[in-house]
């Protein structure tokens, strides 16, 4: 399965549509000098929608053969990939309806509305609004294009990891957050085939470790969740998702995270590198501080997931973050 998504990365990668950006891998001065270590920042969050999720979502709506495309297909977001899927879709001319948890974000459902999707909020979690979204699409005959579960979605993720392995052929490690675990089998399929010597290190928030609880246990299962800011990580797992097979596979090293030094780490990248970002690219930051003794002169690249944050919620993450002072009083 490996080797057939490798490929299907490369075709990604050069059939990408316009709007799909190659975004820039940038140097981290200050962070460089705090950790002791060459810190890249993978700016995905000046990606088209405000995240990486619409590599993934552009790519499926692509591939959608043409008796799909009018007929039109489901999904289910807690915001980012609701976006992406909108987007993509209505250029595609392909109708798209979106399941997500009244609970998401009120600016990212906005967001979904604005770029002409049909909004169907489900009371409960991610992963009822999951189930929902796939039941009608079972029941309608329409696609049911999963966030993470999907390895079209899946290849267009991994296209980020082509891009950093060209920025930086002698890359050490890459920090990313992990929900369903879309993004960390892309990146780390595309890091095994081409940088089988980087290392993938999973990041998760304690508060919302579903995919991570299942890896551990080797299956999927139920795991108790509580509030976090990285609401785009958030959520269980689909009962069967072929993630827990590629992110067993291609995950190095799992750490986890609190929600104070989530937020110290959205307010170092402010600080040090002007970067207005949402909590799940703070959870990568945020697994680079657990591990800062063992990445001591090594070059590393730290992907910045989305920007997609309500500026109250950033406004008071900053608050808390800042007087946390983490960041600026460790012992590197």
């Amino acid at each position: 399965m490996t080797a057939d998504l490798a490929r299907a990365i490369h075709e990604a990668s050069n059939n990408r549509t316009p709007k799909m950006l190659r975004t820039p891998l940038q140097g981290s001065i200050g962070l460089s000098r705090l950790f002791d270590a060459n810190v890249l920042l993978k700016c995905e969050h000046l990606q088209t929608t405000g995240s990486f999720k619409y590599r993934g979502a552009s790519n499926k709506i692509r591939l959608l053969p043409p008796d799909r495309r009018d007929l039109g297909v489901i999904t289910a977001s807690s915001g980012n990939h609701g976006q992406a899927v909108a987007l993509a879709g209505r250029d595609a001319g392909v109708p798209v309806t979106v399941y997500a948890s009244s609970k998401a974000s009120p600016a990212k459902l906005a967001a979904i509305r604005a770029y002409g999707a049909e909004l169907r909020l489900i009371d409960g979690g991610g992963l009822e609004a999951e189930l929902a979204a796939s039941a009608e699409a079972a029941k309608t005959g329409r696609l049911f294009v999963s966030p993470y579960n999907d390895l079209d979605v899946i290849a267009g993720q991994g296209t980020i990891g082509l891009e950093i392995i060209e920025d930086a052929p002698h890359i050490d490690a890459v920090f990313l957050a992990v929900g369903g675990g879309g993004l960390a089998s892309g990146v780390g399929v595309a890091l095994n085939a081409h940088a089988p010597k980087a290392k993938l290190i999973g990041c998760w928030p304690t508060n919302s470790p579903a995919l991570l609880r299942a890896i551990e246990a080797g299956e999927i299962h139920d795991v108790a969740e509580t509030d976090t800011i990285s609401d785009g990580t958030a959520g269980g797992v689909e009962p069967v998702s072929v993630t827990l097979e590629l992110c067993t596979k291609v995950i190095h090293q799992r750490v986890e995270v609190d929600e104070l030094l989530i937020k110290e780490a959205m307010w170092a990248l402010a600080e040090h590198d002007h970067w207005m970002v949402e909590g799940a690219a703070g959870v990568a930051l945020a697994g680079l501080f657990r591990l800062r003794h063992e990445i001591k002169g090594k070059t590393v690249a730290i992907v910045l997931c989305g920007r997609n944050i309500s500026a109250e919620t950033y406004w008071s993450a900053m608050s808390e973050g800042r007087a946390q002072h983490a960041f600026t009083q460790m012992d590197v």
